[in-house]
């Protein structure tokens, strides 16, 4: 989408602003902003992205740099923009993405404990995945999978539950924190620790061991319960491919052949 006109100068008083596409994100629209020798990053998404933003908001309050939303100039965190999406003004947190899995283990702990009690306002639950919808038709293997990973995640019991990044890829562990807050999400932080590993791949064991030594998670949760979250992340990953090939949704990426790739990977990765 284009960048709407006037809306920094509008909300947040930043006139004659410098603002560059930064073509990041596979679910939203993402400007770099620099004004008055300042760099923020403006973001506009649908659906869910004000909660997250609000979870952004919360931990910058207590001295973690999220990417925090700048509030405009009557307090809010978030305006309108077309008819479905909202924008937000981000502070830039500067740095390279964290390439050390001990380092990712030790910072999703830490967020983890700073969300412990905290609500916010647009939380939703970790229930998404429709094992009857229409989308899971599009393979032969998809529904089944996907119903499979579901039912298992019911049948794991009670798990520890709390506010979620709920996609902790390593581009977003920047700065000594964790930026890209699209969702305030509630649901078993075993979550965080399953998506996180399968973004990184391996084993995991430097991740775990950091996030072990830090993290609400019991250990014995850890060991039961995570090839669970595992497997459901995977399902997960299925069910959004899934979804973007049949909508024909090509946002953030070059072509529908990157949608394949995504859902091959997951099929890959159920049928372990």
């Amino acid at each position: 989408m284009p960048f709407p006109d006037d809306v920094l100068a509008g909300h947040w008083g930043l006139t004659g602003a410098d603002v560059r596409p930064h073509h990041g994100g596979m679910n939203s629209a993402t400007w770099f902003v620099g004004h008055g020798g300042r760099r923020f990053v403006a973001k506009a998404a649908g659906g869910w992205f004000p909660g997250g933003i609000a979870v952004a908001d919360a931990l910058a309050r207590c001295g973690f740099p999220s990417g925090a939303p700048v509030r405009t100039l009557d307090g809010r965190l978030t305006v309108q923009v077309g008819q479905d999406e909202r924008l937000a003004l981000l502070t830039f947190v500067p740095g390279a993405p964290a390439d050390d899995p001990a380092t990712i283990g030790a910072t999703l702990a830490e967020v983890h404990r700073l969300l412990r009690g905290v609500t916010v306002d647009g939380e939703v639950g970790m229930d998404w995945v429709d094992p009857d919808a229409p989308h899971l038709n599009l393979r032969p293997w998809l529904r089944d999978a996907v119903a499979g990973a579901v039912r298992d995640l019911a049948a794991a019991g009670p798990l520890t539950e709390g506010l979620l990044h709920a996609d902790p890829a390593p581009e977003a562990f920047i700065g000594g924190g964790l930026i890209d807050w699209g969702v305030a999400m509630r649901g078993p932080l075993l979550y965080d620790v399953a998506s996180a590993l399968m973004y990184l791949g391996g084993d995991g064991a430097a991740l775990l061991a950091a996030y072990r030594t830090a993290g609400l998670i019991p250990a014995a949760e850890l060991r039961t319960a995570l090839p669970v979250l595992r497997r459901f992340r995977y399902a997960v990953q299925a069910d959004y491919f899934a979804r973007r090939l049949a909508t024909g949704d090509l946002t953030g990426i070059a072509g529908a052949e990157d949608n394949e790739r995504g859902l091959e990977d997951a099929r890959r990765a159920l049928h372990r």
